[in-house]
């Protein structure tokens, strides 16, 4: 594995951890400002709007949990696979899934990797 892959294996980690903790302040140096995520209602969201359910309140996850994870890198484009259960607290209704994400990273030397486009649908 070259670093900027186990440094990419690194981030989404980092992302995950992040999400769990409603941590805004990392999710937001994670996060390009150019972000599209495509969610599981087939809408698609902003970097704001992510941010702004996680400094709402309005989501808490109670678990992630990885069981899955896969990593390309190509020059500083970088996508990962992660397959796992989410579970917590969506706009009052209490959720749990088996997710898969698919996520596109862009690399840069001076903030690292940053996640660029995402989306996440269930997985049986």
């Amino acid at each position: 594995m070259t670093d900027l892959t186990d440094d990419l294996y690194a981030a989404e980690r980092r992302l995950q951890a992040a999400q769990l903790a409603a941590d805004a302040a990392t999710l937001d140096e994670l996060i390009d400002d150019r972000l599209i995520f495509t969610g599981p209602d087939g809408l698609l969201y902003t970097k704001q709007d992510d941010l702004a359910i996680q400094r709402s309140g309005q989501q808490r996850l109670t678990t992630v949990e990885e069981q899955e994870l896969r990593v390309l890198v190509a020059g500083t484009t970088g996508v990962t696979w992660f397959l796992g259960t989410l579970a917590g607290v969506l706009k009052g209704e209490a959720f749990s899934a088996r997710v898969r994400y698919t996520r596109t990273w862009a690399y840069d030397g001076e903030r690292g990797w940053r996640l660029v486009a995402a989306h996440v649908s269930p997985a049986a």
